[in-house]
């Protein structure tokens, strides 16, 4: 099993939106890639309720059988187009993938 995880800092106001409104549309973006990507296996989004500086506004959780199954996923034509609407409304990305062992 493979977690990608991504963390992203969101811009006070981007494409005539605040955070709040852009969160959601992301996370709305995101969580209905679960319908049309068969190989992701489970998606979360979730908003920082403890917003700082320091801190990322928002992460997103998803699980894969393998690195191939997030290679597909990374290049699927409806991930790529959220993807160009989350880069527009933030202003930093970090991002992790491991492998679970269990």
């Amino acid at each position: 099993m493979i977690t990608h995880i991504v963390m992203w800092k969101l811009r006070e106001e981007a494409e005539g939106r605040g955070k709040d409104e852009n969160f959601g549309i992301i996370r709305e973006k995101l969580e209905a890639l679960l319908t049309v990507i068969p190989q992701l296996k489970s998606i979360h989004v979730y908003r920082n309720v403890n917003p700082t500086d320091k801190n990322s506004d928002v992460v997103l959780v998803t699980t894969f059988d393998s690195l191939e199954d997030l290679n597909v996923y990374a290049t699927h034509p409806e991930h790529v187009k959220a993807g160009e609407f989350i880069a527009s409304v933030v202003s930093a990305r970090s991002a992790i993938d491991y492998r679970d062992h269990i």
